[in-house]
């Protein structure tokens, strides 16, 4: 079974991306850990109900404990996250004992956590049921929510391997599929002019795309992300670049109510913002317009939410990851493929959020 190989400087690991590899698991796990003594499946109500026998049944050497989580974001909270831990001491997992996580980036971001932080760390394979998943199951960021901020608690922790089966995209809703395409979308943008011109031209309508597309970019995808973790595993140069959208996709999301807005959709409002912000502080030269009309067509809503106060929205920001100092720094482009940091300040941001919105003239 061949596959791509992410390099950290921590660990090596597999991801396989194809119909079916699912069904390699088995033999993978006797290989690579032949002292296991427990696995358990995390997952959510969705996948749960949907897919969980078909990964019992793969794992029938094995049987397997499983655990399920609420749906999306309102898995990642400090009582669900307890509730795992509870689990899995309940069932007397030990250190030779294994997670996997099995569901969308929501559950893996979870899993993850828990695999981290059970017993001073334990493995966990990731088993991503999404779009979205291609990014988040890939580098090793795992972590829950806080009240005050997405993806505030948390570890760097590499997986022992990703099983990316396709069959399990197949049943995805509109809106998970223009989440996950988002990321890619990213991905695109922050690396590859080409890959991008290749989005574009081929990707039209996100309810009908083909096994050999959905293939195509998400091994793309993956290896892009790949080629930032591998530089920098812990986010302190230039893997930060993979934050283009998120600094106002976090914040719309955190003031929407986590959950109330898939975290794709969000980021996408926010990679156009930043796209406005780039031909306006750096000169990108980029077709904006087209861009979109593309998005547009694709279903997304490219507006900043009505209901939500500019001022909050930069409260939210100034509490992200990437802020120093309490200034906010958004991820630019200065081209397609050469993105970079850029501390914006709050009152050109504050008029920039009026623009995008249309209130000022």
């Amino acid at each position: 079974m061949e596959g791509l190989t992410i390099h950290t400087s921590s660990k090596d690991y597999p991801v396989y991306v194809g119909t079916g590899v699912i069904e390699e698991l088995g033999s993978f796990l006797k290989e690579k850990f032949p002292s296991l003594t427990n696995l358990l499946i995390i997952t959510d109500e969705n996948v749960g109900e949907r897919y969980l026998s078909i990964l019992v049944s793969v794992l029938s050497d094995f049987k397997p404990l499983s655990y399920t989580v609420p749906n999306g974001e309102f898995a990642k909270t400090f009582e669900i996250y307890q509730q795992c831990l509870t689990f899995a001491l309940e069932k007397k997992l030990d250190r030779k004992s294994m997670i996997l996580a099995f569901g969308g980036g929501a559950v893996g971001d979870l899993s993850g956590f828990v695999a981290a932080t059970y017993m001073r760390g334990i493995p966990f394979i990731q088993i991503p049921t999404t779009i979205l998943a291609h990014d988040s199951a890939v580098g090793g960021k795992v972590a829950i929510n806080h009240p005050l901020g997405k993806n505030m608690i948390g570890a760097f922790y590499q997986p022992e391997a990703v099983f990316y089966d396709l069959d399990f995209l197949h049943s995805l809703p509109i809106h998970e599929r223009r989440s996950g395409f988002a990321e890619v979308v990213k991905e695109a943008l922050i690396s590859d002019l080409n890959f991008y011109q290749w989005l574009e031209e081929h990707i039209s309508n996100l309810e009908q795309l083909t096994e050999e597309q959905f293939s195509y970019m998400l091994e793309k995808g993956i290896a892009i992300k790949g080629s930032f973790v591998s530089k920098d595993e812990k986010e302190s140069g230039v893997r930060a670049f993979l934050n283009l959208g998120h600094t106002l996709g976090h914040a719309i999301e955190g003031e929407a109510g986590y959950g109330k807005i898939t975290h794709g959709e969000a980021v996408m409002i926010g990679m156009v913002f930043a796209l406005e912000l780039s031909c306006e502080l750096l000169g990108l030269t980029f077709n904006l317009s087209k861009f979109k009309n593309w998005v547009k067509k694709l279903g997304y809503e490219i507006a900043i939410p009505t209901h939500l106060d500019h001022q909050r929205l930069i409260y939210r920001m100034k509490q992200d990851k990437k802020s120093v100092g309490g200034h906010v720094q958004f991820v630019l482009l200065n081209q397609i493929g050469e993105p970079v940091l850029k501390e914006i300040d709050d009152q050109y941001l504050l008029e920039s959020l009026k623009m995008y919105r249309g209130e000022v003239e």
